[in-house]
């Protein structure tokens, strides 16, 4: 597998600046995140379910001017419907588990 130049030359100057500095690079963010923290996972997640929605708004409105299968419509609609479900019992647990911090004494 060939290296790009561009990447040799990066990978050569951070292993440069590690070594002068002392300093490690800092990890890199897990797949979706793109500061690496939960903000960021939970952002990229809503991203995605929007993105499912308007997937299914879309195919609607080809079904309806008739370039579209209605087995698609039908499965794009459902995949929306189950991704709104998930998005919503998941902030209920976060509602939940909030409200449970703040009855904690102090």
């Amino acid at each position: 597998m060939p290296i790009d130049f561009n990447t040799a030359v990066n990978a050569y100057r951070q292993a440069a600046k590690t070594a002068t500095t002392g300093a490690m690079p800092k990890p890199a963010a897990p797949i979706g995140a793109e500061d690496g923290s939960f903000v960021g996972m939970v952002s990229d997640s809503l991203k995605s379910a929007a993105k499912v929605g308007r997937d299914a708004e879309e195919l609607s409105l080809k079904q309806i001017s008739g370039e579209a299968d209605l087995k698609d419509v039908v499965t794009a609609v459902a995949n929306a419907e189950n991704t709104l479900e998930t998005v919503v019992a998941v902030r209920d647990k976060v509602l939940s588990a909030y409200q449970e911090i703040l009855r904690m004494p102090i």
